[in-house]
């Protein structure tokens, strides 16, 4: 039975790539009718086994097992985020970059940032904000991410992006306006997404993106076109899973004299005391005990 890789799903239609190098394109097939019964989706990303009809169309029979699974956006299989937050116009936002970091490490994606737009700074913002983008590669790099700084209009940084994703499945996301199609075009020469104007007055972009799509680097990548992460409302994660999120905290959580510890008020907290001593950004910390407050509270209004 055939094999192949779920690129698009629109309209109760999967476009399957076939592995079978000698099939050109994709085959539109139907999802069978036990997997409604089941109540199962197949995904974008999904390696599925397919049986081929007559009409050069297509049945998918079985999804294969999954290595990871995204709700918002819905796609199978994805091993990378890539977390596009720009240097100006919108301006850094790190609290919302510490959020993505959150949602990522609870779908146990790894996670490359990319700092963009470094081309829209003249010379003395460039030297101010060159300091900073140093700072917070610097403080993310220490903590264990991939930090690049990109370019679309020079170029700076994309063949290295793009080296992370050969062989894998990547979503892209971080804040809106930030160039995601702008950087993609520039991976992707004669790709020619559609991109949008920055709304200075809301501060972001307009969406551009209305399904999920998987594009196909040279290198065996695909880059899945989709607004990433739509909403990041914490629904899916148990307030007690929070600080297994913040991945620096884990060596010090350990030396807790309390099991359990929230690292909020417990004595002998290791977490606190390395937030003291300068071993955890205290701007990290703050956003830990920002979104803790803020899952309870949501937990409280449901």
């Amino acid at each position: 039975m055939p094999q192949g890789l779920i690129v698009k799903a629109l309209s109760g239609y999967y476009y399957v790539k076939p592995d079978d190098t000698a099939l050109d394109g994709t085959i539109q097939c139907r999802g069978r009718g036990i997997f409604k019964k089941k109540g199962i989706t197949p995904l974008v990303g999904d390696r599925v086994v397919y049986t081929p009809t007559t009409n050069g169309e297509g049945t998918v029979d079985e999804i294969l097992p999954r290595t990871s699974e995204l709700i918002r956006p819905p796609i199978a299989n994805a091993k990378l985020a890539v977390l596009l937050f720009s240097v100006r116009e919108p301006d850094l936002n790190l609290q919302l970059l510490d959020k993505f970091l959150v949602h990522i490490e609870h779908a146990g994606l790894e996670c490359l940032i990319c700092l963009t737009k470094e081309d829209l700074l003249d010379e003395a913002e460039r030297e101010q904000e060159g300091e900073m983008t140093k700072l917070v590669s610097e403080m993310y790099e220490k903590i264990g991410y991939k930090v690049i700084t990109t370019s679309s209009l020079t170029g700076m940084g994309t063949e290295e992006v793009k080296a992370c994703l050969a062989g894998e499945i990547s979503v892209f996301s971080g804040q809106s306006g930030v160039g995601k199609s702008s950087l993609l075009n520039a991976m992707l020469p004669g790709l020619s997404l559609e991109t949008s104007e920055i709304s200075m007055r809301l501060g972001r972009g307009r969406h551009t993106t209305r399904h999920v799509e998987l594009i196909e680097l040279e290198n065996g990548g695909y880059v899945a076109d989709t607004p990433g992460f739509s909403q990041l409302d914490f629904l899916e994660l148990g307030v007690e899973e929070l600080s297994l999120c913040f991945r620096e905290f884990q060596n010090f959580a350990e030396g807790c004299k309390f099991r359990g510890c929230s690292h909020l008020h417990e004595p002998g907290c290791k977490v606190r005391q390395a937030v003291d001593e300068g071993a955890i950004t205290s701007s990290r910390y703050e956003h830990y005990v920002q979104f803790h407050e803020d899952m309870k509270e949501k937990k409280r209004r449901y």
